[in-house]
């Protein structure tokens, strides 16, 4: 029994008794060094290592087995070393995964069978952990102890971390440990978390008496003011003040914590020690892995032997287990390391370089000599860049980036140093460190002059900048590099432009559009034939943004066509870059059918790194088409999608089309919770969804003077530009009617009108006839909402459609004509409450209401998908297709087991017991295909 932890005992425990019933959990310790951390991970392994069956009388499976690992400062910068740790018990079982996964996995851990040609996916590896620990959880509740998680690679803690956090009902715990203050951060955003404190006084004493009952009271006394409350502290403070290392009376010697005072303890330990034995324990802490026959060896070379650790175990400051150098508590290792001067520092890393292997063994080689090496040397540098290129083929971009960057500090020739931070900083940006990216970008750039490189790392800046919301930053860098190019490189620069109009169009400055036109036409770029159009849009752009659809729609569509038929070459996130087009062009249809197909890519490839970007057009395009339904499913999982792979822009973009669909069900809390308090007057173009969530609220629950004022202010605001702004452009007319200011409204029914023709979309000409009949006198009213409606028809919008009707028998009713008004109210209410759309449905059964007309019993029975979670709409469908649990985790980043566990809630929900029973109701590929928000059986 651990001394004063009885509670944080009891939570582990109940972690261990939850996934006994086949539920997951993940917790992360955290706390200073030696506050008992490992400790009670050990005493959590214990446990579950004695419980393999279970208890008499108690409910659950025996447990499978136990899986551990521990972060090694000297492997933090080898990828995935902490993950092979882990996972070395296992490899037998990767084979059970689905290809891509088992591929992924394998290259990450260097075993045969891993993929070919290319870099990993640090994503798709998570992904590939999330399947294996299920998988091995088949056997019974598995537990995955990490210890000193601040030191593990950044490699493999996010595919731990991305396991973790995906982890619901597969019987699977994770714990992890970490130091703080005073050791590297580990973030587990979204992961539970446990905070040790030191002990109470009563329990700090109970400790400190079992080790040092022989003192007397006052020196315990003083032990005890040292210590506060950490246990290591109370363990080993005493035996320093036997061994004469700590002042026997007297105030605290520092006012340092426990575990600053423990180390200088056992550094004071260390130094009494012979020379030979300090040589040895040098070596030791700068090899950090344990391996016994290389730090013999290269102790041999510096005068020591493995014999001299003698004194040392006598100290029990380290000791021998199964062939492995152990130091007893990090703090040892860390005292044995910076106690030592510098130059034995150096010359214990050279002795270990020369020690490893060249064969097996180059990267840890590698890093001993960068750490041996104080002044610029191009063998090491060149050593270091092999390594570099070894992080990248398994996926490992931070370790990738580290090696780059001390190989450039070590790069004697100007031009070799800058190509090397070149390659540093685009590693870093693929690493999720954008602004160390950009650092480093911006150290190279000026002494590079490949097209490539110089191109690469301007979109590494941009990206940067587009992370901290700063457009107008990433349009720049963007230009400017694009003119350096124009001559050298000008399809890369035709490129560039492209990419700077479209971050001049994110700032919402039409300063910052017109700069980069002005630009583009000075340059005068030519690019090849077979470049895509991107020049074309660049001019596209700036004549939508200057409100002249008819020349700019043109462009666009020629780009747009050329992503949906693969043209030109584009590649993956070429194409997802333009998909977005979709909405200035009307092109609903075309949107979502491209986002399909390329979320459908980037899945069966694991490609996560475009998928947020993807998820959130395919949701925009969902909105527009009024499938709030399938909107809200990919909108949540492209927000977690995102978060977990540090795309915050787009997890914000993501968070503001939740919005949206929460004002369209008239959640007002939900609304404000997600949207915040966004003034539309000031929302960047990049927030525009959360800004325009607001007064389509109000417009919802008839506060039409606040949703006109939200509507101008918008289009007033720096979004004022932006698509979505322009589809607002109906309900700003709708809002200023109602509000009694029809005046209000002129400009923008003008401004939509235009627009809607120059698409040639049935849908966009049919809300302009809307837009017109809300204007129009009584006489050209009727024959407005009557074009609409024949618009409609099959137009795919039955959100809008509902509306256009609502409108239409909200004027009958007005004028009089009661009974006419009752056919179109009924149809409208039926629509709203199919989509889910609350305010509005309120609205027509209140209409219908005044009409004093009766709601005819609906046809069928309907399949009530809004009592579905997001998450579990998802399974459903595809479920409903003939997909089994494991294709449907590979498709959605889920175990297989808690797949099954969406599908055993889903079940009763939709009332039904059975997968058969889910494909008679029809909601299978064809239906993925029209995605209604509920069908008839």
């Amino acid at each position: 029994m651990l001394e004063g932890r009885a509670a944080e005992l009891d939570q582990l425990t109940s972690l261990l008794a939850l996934a006994r019933t086949g539920r997951s959990a993940a917790l992360v310790l955290r706390g200073e060094a030696g506050i008992g951390k490992s400790a009670l991970l050990e005493a959590a392994a214990e446990a579950a290592a004695r419980a393999t069956a279970p208890h008499d009388g108690e409910l659950g499976t025996p447990w499978g087995r136990v899986l551990r690992t521990t972060g090694v400062e000297a492997e933090s910068e080898l990828p995935f070393a902490g993950l092979h740790m882990l996972l070395h018990p296992v490899t037998g079982r990767v084979d059970a995964l689905p290809a891509p996964q088992a591929a992924a996995l394998r290259t990450a851990l260097g075993l045969a069978g891993g993929a070919h040609g290319g870099s990993g996916d640090r994503f798709l590896t998570g992904v590939a952990v999330l399947s294996l620990l299920s998988e091995l959880a088949d056997d019974g509740p598995l537990l995955c102890v990490v210890d000193d998680a601040h030191w593990l690679d950044h490699a493999s803690a996010d595919a731990l971390l991305f396991a973790a956090r995906r982890l619901t009902a597969e019987g699977v715990v994770m714990l992890f440990a970490a130091r703080e203050p005073h050791g590297p951060p580990f973030p587990a955003a979204g992961l539970p978390e446990l905070r040790l404190a030191g002990l109470d006084d009563a329990a700090a004493d109970r400790l400190l008496t079992a080790h040092a009952g022989d003192l007397p009271p006052y020196v315990r006394r003083q032990l005890l003011a040292e210590a506060r409350g950490n246990p290591l502290a109370l363990r080993e403070l005493p035996a320093a003040q036997r061994e004469g290392q700590l002042a026997a009376s007297g105030p605290p010697s520092a006012p340092g914590p426990g575990p600053s005072l423990v180390q200088r303890a056992f550094a004071d330990r260390i130094a009494a020690l012979p020379q030979a034995t300090r040589t040895l324990l040098l070596v030791a802490a700068a090899e950090g892995t344990g391996d016994l026959e290389t730090t013999a060896a290269a102790a041999a070379a510096l005068g020591a032997a493995v014999t001299d650790a003698e004194p040392a175990e006598r100290k029990q400051l380290l000791s021998v287990e199964a062939g492995r150098l152990v130091f007893r508590h990090p703090l040892i290792r860390t005292a044995a390391y910076r106690g030592a001067p510098l130059g034995a520092r150096l010359a214990a890393h050279r002795a270990l370089a020369d020690a490893l292997p060249c064969v097996g063994q180059v990267d840890r080689r590698a890093w001993h000599l960068a750490a041996a090496t104080t002044e610029p040397d191009e063998h090491v540098a060149s050593a270091l860049e092999r390594t570099a290129e070894h992080a990248r083929a398994r996926g490992g971009y931070a370790a990738e980036a580290a090696a780059f960057e001390r190989a450039a500090r070590l790069t004697p020739d100007g031009a070799r140093r800058a190509r090397r931070l070149a390659l540093a900083a685009s590693a870093a940006a693929d690493a999720g460190h954008g602004d160390h990216a950009a650092r480093l970008a911006g150290s190279a750039g000026p002494h590079l002059s490949d097209p490539d490189l110089l191109a690469r790392l301007a979109r590494v800046r941009a990206g940067a900048a587009r992370e901290r919301d700063e457009p107008e930053a990433a349009h720049t860098v963007l230009m400017d590099t694009a003119s350096d190019l124009a001559e050298r490189a000008p399809d890369t620069a035709a490129r560039l432009l492209y990419e700077a109009m479209t971050a001049a169009w994110a700032s919402g400055r039409r300063t910052a559009v017109d700069a980069v036109l002005e630009r583009a036409a000075s340059l005068a770029v030519e690019p090849s034939p077979a470049a895509p159009p991107y020049l074309p849009a660049v001019t596209g752009l700036a004549r939508l943004a200057a409100g002249d659809p008819g020349a700019a729609l043109p462009p666009l569509r020629r780009l747009f066509e050329a992503a949906r038929n693969r043209e030109h070459g584009l590649d993956l996130r070429e194409r997802a870059s333009v998909a977005g087009w979709f909405a200035p062009l009307g092109d609903l249809e075309g949107g979502v059918e491209l986002a399909a197909d390329l979320e459908r890519e980037c899945r069966e490839q694991g490609a996560v790194g475009p998928l947020p970007l993807v998820l959130l057009q395919r949701a925009r395009a969902r909105v527009l088409l009024g499938r709030h339904g399938c909107a809200l499913a990919g909108a949540e999982d492209g927000v977690r999608i995102a978060r977990d792979s540090g795309q915050h822009h787009y997890a914000a973009q993501l968070t503001g089309v939740l919005a949206h669909l929460a004002a369209l069900d008239g959640d007002e809390a939900r609304v404000r919770d997600l949207a915040g308090h966004l003034d539309p007057r000031q929302a960047p173009p990049g927030r525009v969804w959360g800004a325009a969530a607001l007064p389509l609220l109000d417009l919802g629950l008839g506060r039409y003077e606040a949703a006109l004022r939200g509507y101008e202010g918008l289009a007033a605001g720096p979004a004022g530009h932006t698509v979505v702004a322009l589809h607002c452009l109906p309900d700003h007319v709708e809002a200023a009617v109602r509000a009694g200011r029809p005046g209000a409204a002129l400009d923008a029914e003008r401004r939509y009108a235009r627009w809607a023709e120059h698409t040639g979309a049935a849908w966009a000409r049919a809300l302009a006839a809307r837009c017109r009949a809300l204007l129009a006198d009584e006489a050209g009213a009727q024959a407005a909402y009557e074009k609409a409606l024949a618009l409609h028809t099959g137009d795919g919008r039955p959100f809008e459609q509902a509306r256009t009707r609502l409108l239409f028998g909200e004027w009958l009713r007005r004028t009089g004509r009661r009974s006419e008004a009752r056919a179109p109210l009924r149809a409208a209410l039926d629509a709203f409450e199919q989509i889910g759309a609350a305010p509005w449905a309120g609205r027509a059964r209140a209409e219908l209401r005044a009409t004093g007309g009766s709601r005819a019993r609906q046809g069928g029975e309907r399949v009530p998908l809004e009592r579905l979670t997001p998450q579990e709409r998802q399974v459903v469908r595809l479920a409903a297709a003939g997909l089994t649990n494991r294709d449907i985790g590979a498709q959605l980043f889920l175990s297989p087991r808690t797949v099954g566990y969406h599908l055993y809630n889903a079940y009763p929900k939709l009332g039904v017991s059975s997968r058969g029973e889910l494909a008679r109701l029809g909601l299978g590929s064809s239906e993925e295909q029209r995605e209604p928000e509920e069908l008839s059986a």
